[in-house]
């Protein structure tokens, strides 16, 4: 039977991805399979944020860390590679916790909103979202709150050193629907 597809379930899971301790609150609402694993979901959440995955990765579930072995992770963990997102979120308002870049401290809540039935979902899709991801490396939430302080003034002595690191293009309250299911599908 290794030629039989495994074809996605029909039940889709609507979660809300929320970047704690940020105000305004940057987020996203995704539809996704509910059989999505850990691993598949930890790539739709960095596609989804704007996060360049270069760094270390986990989600805490209850009181257990859930990832990747690894021998750069020195403390108890549960393999998350066979685990499936309808395994830990099973009923609306359930969450878990993701963490990206443990130097900066990114934490997300993952939320299940919803769960729709007879929905057969084959590429994540971004419903919605507020507000630009903040840029890699920049120290975590009180890192961002002093970038977002200095780019809004242009008399500030680290105002040009700041908008040179980010480049022009930087807008912390850019969002674009689209541009996020353009990266969902790559």
């Amino acid at each position: 039977m290794s030629n039989v597809k495994k074809f996605p379930s029909k039940i889709a899971y609507e979660i809300k991805i929320q970047l704690l301790d940020i105000k305004p609150p940057i987020w996203r609402k995704i539809l996704v399979d509910s059989n999505i694993t850990l691993p598949k979901l930890h790539l739709v959440i960095q596609g989804s944020m704007g996060w360049t995955d270069t760094h270390l990765h986990q989600f805490i579930i209850g009181r257990e860390i859930y990832c990747e072995p690894s021998d750069d992770v020195f403390y108890d963990f549960t393999d998350y590679r066979k685990v499936k997102l309808n395994d830990v979120l099973r009923k609306p308002k359930d969450k878990i916790i993701y963490e990206y870049d443990f130097g900066d401290g990114w934490q997300h809540s993952v939320v299940l909103e919803k769960i729709l039935d007879e929905t057969v979902i084959k590429v994540p899709i971004c419903l919605g979202g507020k507000r630009n991801c903040p840029p890699e490396d920049c120290g975590g939430p009180p890192g961002y709150e002093d970038l977002l302080k200095i780019i809004s003034d242009p008399k500030h002595k680290e105002y040009y050193d700041m908008m040179d690191w980010l480049g022009d293009d930087f807008d912390p309250e850019y969002f674009d629907t689209e541009e996020v299911n353009e990266i969902l599908k790559a």
